[in-house]
């Protein structure tokens, strides 16, 4: 049982997903149409600054509620879902933890509070990704150079969550290509600086109301003040980053589950076959069971990540298995939705073939399948030579 705070979250979440995310999800889907108005309301309801400290127009909310928070919006729509996912975990937070008192006040407070007096949005993104170094993050072909003031920033950030939308992002650009990882260092840009631009709209499989792009910089000039952290410490910001990022994909993967069992074992409920409900068949029931065991069993490990970052303790092997998990249990609670619908889980009328083709993401941002079994694999072997 959730203490009362979480509850509380849940329900102000499942509510809102049920009466504004679901009921439009398909056609925003269909029209890839960014969900403006959702996103305004996420606001309203303090979802877009959730971790941000009150001061800085925060919610103030911790990792669990942050997690619980994705479940359900996602559940609604996983659009929404990543796109606030995005904002919180991947651009506020790493301002939040290396940034400055006054890199606070201006690339936060705007950010946390997300929409302006003339009703327009302030989003943020994360430029880590770039077109020739997908999973090796630590391959950054984007320079940073500092001249006299400013720092001068080159290069193109691939698969960019958010990035139609958004006015400012984290950007992570190498200082010193002698030092390979440790040369690299973070920076947040705004996105409106002369010789910064934006690669088409990607034409995605799935999550298509969010938008997703190239970050282009060319000679894009800089404050010297808007450099993250320490020079050098971009690695460590971006994988202390995708940590916590993980849960919040965990999150949203869970809600994609979620969202896929209600579609099956309401269907199933309804579906007669052989004179009576298909719900009372064994292979139906089989497929509802394993669907449930693993969204619930990576629910509880998406929880205990959370619950571990709140107490400040070390996290990013739980992490890495909870997005595994909750990624792996999506896809396969979409994939066996759309078996338990049949003809109908294959087509538009019914939400199942959307779950199936939001899901699939889940498995790749954020780091890989692949990639989290290194990190998990990597973790335990540590541990062990350490007690050797």
């Amino acid at each position: 049982m959730l203490p009362e705070e979480h509850r509380m979250i849940y329900e102000m979440c499942r509510k809102f997903a049920d009466e504004e995310l679901a009921p439009n999800a398909h056609d925003w889907d269909k029209k890839h149409s960014f969900p403006k108005n959702a996103v305004a309301q996420l606001a309203e309801l303090g979802l877009m600054g959730i971790n941000i400290p009150g001061e800085y127009n925060g919610s103030e909310l911790d990792a669990l509620s942050y997690a619980i928070a994705m479940e359900e919006i996602s559940r609604g729509c996983a659009s929404v879902g990543v796109i606030m996912s995005a904002h919180n975990s991947l651009y506020l937070y790493p301002i939040q933890a290396f940034g400055t008192p006054e890199q606070h006040e201006q690339w936060i407070a705007p950010y946390a509070k997300c929409t302006t007096d003339s009703g327009d949005l302030k989003v943020g993104c994360f430029g880590l990704s770039e077109p020739g170094n997908g999973s090796d993050a630590g391959a950054a072909s984007t320079t940073a150079k500092l001249e006299g003031d400013e720092w001068v920033l080159n290069g193109t950030k691939a698969w960019i969550t958010n990035a139609h939308e958004s006015s400012a992002a984290v950007v992570f650009a190498t200082t010193d290509k002698s030092l390979k990882h440790k040369g690299i260092s973070a920076f947040v840009v705004p996105m409106d600086s002369p010789g910064f631009s934006l690669g088409a709209k990607e034409d995605k499989l799935g999550i298509r109301a969010s938008s997703t792009a190239n970050l282009i910089m060319d000679q894009v000039r800089i404050p010297k003040d808007c450099l993250i952290g320490k020079l050098g410490e971009g690695f460590k910001i971006a994988m202390q980053t995708l940590d916590g990022g993980r849960i919040g994909v965990a999150g949203q993967a869970l809600g994609i589950a979620s969202a896929s069992i209600d579609c099956a074992v309401k269907y199933a409920l309804e579906r007669q076959a052989f004179g009576k409900p298909i719900s009372s068949l064994q292979s139906i029931q089989n497929k509802i069971s394993a669907m449930v065991v693993a969204r619930d069993s990576a629910r509880l490990l998406t929880w205990r990540a959370a619950q571990l970052k709140d107490s400040k303790q070390k996290y990013t092997r739980e992490a890495a298995m909870a997005k595994l998990a909750a990624s792996e249990a999506a896809t396969m609670c979409a994939h066996q939705a759309i078996q338990i619908l049949g003809g109908m889980g294959y087509v538009s009328d019914m939400p199942a073939e959307r779950h199936y083709r939001d899901a699939r993401i889940t498995e790749i941002y954020e780091g890989t399948s692949e990639i989290q079994h290194l990190v998990i694999a990597g973790d335990v072997i540590k541990e062990y030579k350490s007690a050797a």
